[in-house]
């Protein structure tokens, strides 16, 4: 059997009761954190938390090389931990259509996804949500400012009055850099108020899960000036408004309610 169990948003008490039984019941855990990983908590808390032992694997080692993974889930009981939910944003379907392949069970014990977080602490609905997208590194993409697929769904989603959570980029074992690099809020409010729009609303939502979770909403160019402290954090660029979404915005992010009107 291969469990996929998400972790959750934060810490390594995030995690849901179904995943925390999940993992006490496995014979192995298999984790990754390349994709997305708990600013809250690292593998040693994880392990202590959990009271296991926890393989970390890099991409190559769950995407080229999932063999031991694979073995382990054949012989036994194993399970595949990621932050978030382990088939949003962090997708492995390729491993699980691997694993059912060559004849394993799968199951999904699923966990609250960042996704879901900028729709809860925003008070933005979640049903108006269009086409997500993720700003990278201007130094990832090979070009200055922002690439033109980011701007065309964002221009997309307004065009339909939809609402756009753009994914902020993360870059961990890089061989470019030393250490983790984490894009932040002020950053990417900065790149699109210089390559798109200064005046357009945008709405950050930073450490979601956190105790001292922060959301904001102002102008770009106001956003890019503010500092939202330490990651994760995600940038919403809202399309046409709800009443109630309105009232969330002032109430909840302190956003000036003429610029909603």
């Amino acid at each position: 059997m291969l469990t996929f169990v998400g972790l959750g948003l934060y810490d390594e008490r995030s995690v849901t009761v179904a995943g925390r039984d999940a993992i006490a019941a496995a014979d192995r855990a298999f984790a990754e954190f390349y994709t997305s990983r708990l600013v809250g908590a690292d593998v040693a808390d994880l392990e202590a938390y959990h009271d296991t032992d926890i393989e970390v694997r890099d991409r190559a080692g769950v995407e080229q090389d999932p063999g031991p993974i694979l073995d382990a889930a054949e012989s036994g009981d194993a399970v595949f931990l990621t932050a978030g939910d382990t088939m949003i944003s962090t997708t492995h379907v390729d491993l699980r259509l691997r694993a059912e392949e060559r004849g394993i069970d799968t199951r999904v014990v699923h966990a609250p996804t960042a996704e879901s977080a900028a729709s809860s602490l925003t008070g933005l609905q979640n049903y108006r949500f269009g086409k997500a997208t993720t700003l990278p590194f201007e130094w990832a993409h090979g070009a200055d400012g922002v690439p033109g697929s980011v701007v065309d769904t964002i221009e997309a989603n307004r065009e339909r009055g939809l609402h756009t959570l753009c994914y902020l980029d993360i870059k961990v074992d890089h061989p470019r850099i030393e250490g983790d690099e984490y894009m932040t809020a002020s950053h990417a409010a900065g790149l699109l108020a210089e390559h798109w729009n200064p005046d357009a609303l945008g709405v950050v939502v930073a450490r979601a899960g956190a105790p001292d979770a922060t959301v904001r909403a102002a102008p770009l160019e106001t956003l890019a000036a503010l500092d939202f402290g330490d990651p994760l954090h995600l940038l919403v660029l809202p399309g046409d408004l709800h009443h109630v979404e309105r009232d969330a915005l002032v109430g909840l992010a302190d956003a000036p309610a003429d610029l909603l009107e």
